[in-house]
């Protein structure tokens, strides 16, 4: 991971809080110096859980494996399993039979405590303890891990700051003074306070308004470009797991798993009629819509870094014909746009020669999205950024309307495989 946002410390190894030197996985993957901590993969390993009096399984011999890292939505009816599925993972609900490993240690054999200190949990109306300020809430946690007073403070301003809460304004506030989405901001700070390598959603935006829904989703996915947590979220909204999540996993009573796959996959090719039910129809309209632009196929123009020598970037350019390349820095972020009549004559590094980039989109951002950006931009193709705002690709309205037309003819050939077209 790269350094986190605000320059805030790690949290503290296990040794700090149970005397054992070094601690696991799991301490180990939010205890690099001077680093914030990324994601840890997670697998269930027939994971079944029976309440007694309870007749079948609330989850029946789950397998599902997290990579480090994604935002895997569990999504589903009432009563399919997914909170429980959740819960098991921070062992507020321990498994009748099967294992759950967290960055490959077994959570059984993880004190439940220091378990769950380095798991975030956000639940629906954030659960924000009223009678404590703000400041109190997030600190929970790094109080009790020992934390200095002086580095709690550090860490509640940088994470105000991060989920876009002011921190003067909002530090010393009680949650009653806060809007349902401010509140929910102050949930997912809280959860973050002790840079825990696993986060855990149970319908968090589920009270929200639609507006600030979308709004405060927007914030979690900007949050994960910069984090690279392993989020777990659990929601019965079709739409929102579609923009939210890297992968999908539906589930259907007795708390199994029928689908797990990425966002797309699941629209184009549903594995059954219960998933194809569960999504409702419109499915071509909802890819246009959700699909994210990291999902297609992307354009790819000439690139170079600033060191390169501008005759052999030329001759890129020439080669490629469009009459332009896109000049990155040493972390591949997008500096400048060169052209071609720039480059000619030009000797030793390109540098930083060209126009600056005066837009891009992001790898999360839908096609609709995507699509408008473009029709509002003075060029033809618009840089993609990935993780760390990294190059990924380009767009342009060539590369949408091919994006569509295979969305087109994905959906045609999974209605004549059904049947529905003659």
């Amino acid at each position: 991971m790269a350094e986190r946002a605000g320059g805030g410390e790690p949290i503290e190894r296990a040794s700090s809080v149970t005397g054992q030197a070094g601690g696991g996985p799991i301490e180990r993957a939010s205890s690099v110096a001077g680093q914030a901590s990324g994601g840890v993969p997670i697998e269930l390993r027939k994971v079944t859980k029976a309440f007694p009096g309870g007749g079948e399984p609330a989850v029946r011999e789950l397998d599902l494996n997290i990579p480090a890292g994604e935002i895997v939505v569990l999504l589903g009816p009432s009563g399919c399993g997914k909170t429980t599925t959740m819960r098991m993972i921070n062992r507020l609900i321990e498994p009748t039979s099967g294992d759950i490993l967290i960055g490959g240690e077994n959570s059984r054999d993880i004190d439940p405590d220091r378990l769950r200190r380095h798991i975030g949990y956000v639940i629906q109306q954030a659960g924000l303890f009223p009678h404590m300020t703000v400041a109190a809430n997030i600190a929970q946690v790094p109080k009790m891990l020992g934390w200095s007073r002086a580095r709690i403070a550090e860490r509640v301003d940088e994470l105000l700051t991060l989920v876009g809460l002011e921190p003067g304004t909002f530090r010393d506030n009680y949650p009653r003074r806060l809007s349902g989405g401010q509140q929910q901001r102050v949930g997912v700070a809280r959860a973050l306070a002790a840079d825990p390598p696993v986060l855990l959603m149970d319908e968090p935006f589920g009270a929200l308004d639609p507006i600030s829904r979308e709004r405060i989703q927007d914030e979690l996915l900007r949050l994960q470009e910069e984090l690279a947590k392993t989020i777990v979220f659990v929601t019965h909204d079709v739409d929102e797991a579609l923009k939210l999540g890297d992968h999908i996993a539906i589930m259907q009573r007795p708390g199994h798993v029928v689908q797990y796959a990425r966002p797309a996959e699941i629209l184009t090719n549903p594995a059954s009629d219960y998933v194809e039910q569960f999504l409702g129809g419109g499915s071509s309209m909802r890819l246009l819509r959700l699909t994210q632009v990291g999902d297609i196929e992307l354009d790819q123009v000439p690139y170079a870094t600033e060191d390169m020598d501008a005759r052999d970037l030329l001759r890129e350019v020439e080669a490629d014909g469009r009459g332009y390349a896109l000049i990155l820095d040493g972390m591949r972020r997008p500096l400048t746009w060169v052209a071609q009549t720039d480059l000619e004559g030009r000797h030793g590094p390109v540098g930083t020669a060209g126009d600056p980039i005066t837009g891009s989109i992001g790898h999360r951002m839908t096609l609709q999205d995507a699509l408008e950006t473009l029709l509002n931009a003075d060029t033809d193709f618009l840089p993609v950024l990935g993780r760390r705002r990294a190059y990924a690709g380009a767009l342009s309205l060539a590369t949408v309307q091919n994006a569509i037309q295979a969305i087109k003819a994905r959906e045609r050939e999974r209605r004549l495989r059904r049947g529905e077209l003659s």
